[in-house]
């Protein structure tokens, strides 16, 4: 599996920007399709993830702002970030998982894309 994340821009706070992560190479509807972000100087954390029946779990900081969705016949997964803010600003990551819930440990996915900057300025 080869996943692309794409969407990520330079925003101002209270924007919105729509993130895409592509798959190929493997259908996506049998993985758990998870977005982390990393900022400069902290450890990447879980935003937002999906799983492939529709359960969503959301991290506290974007829970009611953040909303990812899926659509397997695209294979693709989205997130859909509205409301930014500066504290927002980090790479955002895609990562695919065999294991059957969003789990926080990013060392349990087995795939990872390319990652897509946001930058939300204040």
């Amino acid at each position: 599996v080869q996943l692309q994340a794409s969407g990520g821009g330079l925003v101002q706070a209270g924007g919105s920007l729509r993130l895409s992560c592509y798959a190929s190479g493997r259908i996506l509807s049998g993985y758990v399709m998870t977005w982390f972000r990393q900022a400069p100087g902290k450890q990447r954390e879980l935003v937002a993830g999906v799983t492939s029946s529709g359960t969503i779990k959301y991290a506290d900081p974007v829970e009611g702002r953040f909303t990812t969705s899926r659509d397997n016949a695209k294979n693709t997964v989205y997130l859909q970030t509205d409301n930014l803010k500066p504290e927002d600003t980090a790479v955002y990551y895609c990562a695919a998982t065999r294991i059957n819930r969003v789990v926080v440990s990013s060392r349990l996915y087995e795939y990872w894309g390319q990652g897509t900057l946001v930058t939300v300025s204040s």
